[in-house]
């Protein structure tokens, strides 16, 4: 199907703008919530990235286009109605301009009839034991040296995070060798740990590699080395 029969499918004449609820793709939580016209989807669509109308700017823009914190698409629902959109998306850094992990930080107490302000949702059952982990990590980067490992890995550098790395690697080989199963699992966990402020130090995150992983589901192991042997 043509991307501009798709676009036409949904319902312009209520309004020029349509909402698109942004969830996260590994979590199911809502992000935020913008507006695209026909031209932001179609470049939704094609570049995979998210586009919205700004009201207040009264134009197109990609989000991160000053912050670097982006939208990957993952996947695109449409309603009953065929007027609102709902996008999965990776999201790059936070969301909120406020620094927040979600625009949704504030609660309206259904008892007192009163907004309550600062409001963290308790995500710790939705987020992944990684992601969990990579934001805890990414927080470690502004604490003191003093009180942190993490912290102390940052400030060495890129040096001292790929030797940890490439030594927690042979010692998970070892301990795969001798076949010791408990020492395996503890050594994979340190190398995970390391190889996620690896990412942190370069602003990557854990789902750019889901997403990765997921792309190669329907191709077989050999044809994927053999296309990226091509690039």
């Amino acid at each position: 199907m043509a991307l501009h029969t798709i676009i036409e499918q949904l319902d312009w004449k209520k309004s020029p703008l349509i909402p698109a609820v942004i969830v996260c793709a590994d979590t199911n939580n809502v992000l935020m919530v913008g507006f695209v016209n026909q031209e932001a989807l179609k470049l939704c669509l094609q570049t995979r990235f998210m586009h919205y109308f700004s009201r207040s700017k009264d134009r197109i823009w990609k989000k991160g286009e000053s912050s670097g914190h982006f939208q990957r698409i993952l996947e695109v629902f449409l309603d009953c109605d065929c007027d609102t959109l709902l996008f999965k998306v990776i999201q790059e850094g936070v969301v909120c301009h406020t620094g927040r992990e979600s625009c949704f930080y504030r609660q309206i107490d259904l008892e007192k009839i009163e907004i309550k302000d600062n409001v963290k949702i308790d995500m710790s059952e939705k987020y992944s034991v990684l992601n969990t982990l990579f934001q805890t990590i990414k927080e470690k980067k502004s604490a003191p040296t003093s009180e942190s490992y993490t912290a102390t890995l940052f400030a060495k550098g890129e040096n001292e995070i790929c030797k940890k790395i490439i030594e927690e690697a042979a010692e998970f080989a070892l301990a795969l060798k001798d076949g010791e199963k408990d020492q395996m699992i503890y050594e994979c966990a340190d190398l995970i740990y390391h190889m996620l402020v690896g990412l942190g130090a370069k602003n990557i995150e854990p789902d750019s590699i889901k997403l990765e992983l997921k792309r190669r589901f329907d191709m077989s192991g050999l044809d994927e080395k053999n296309n990226r042997a091509k690039k």
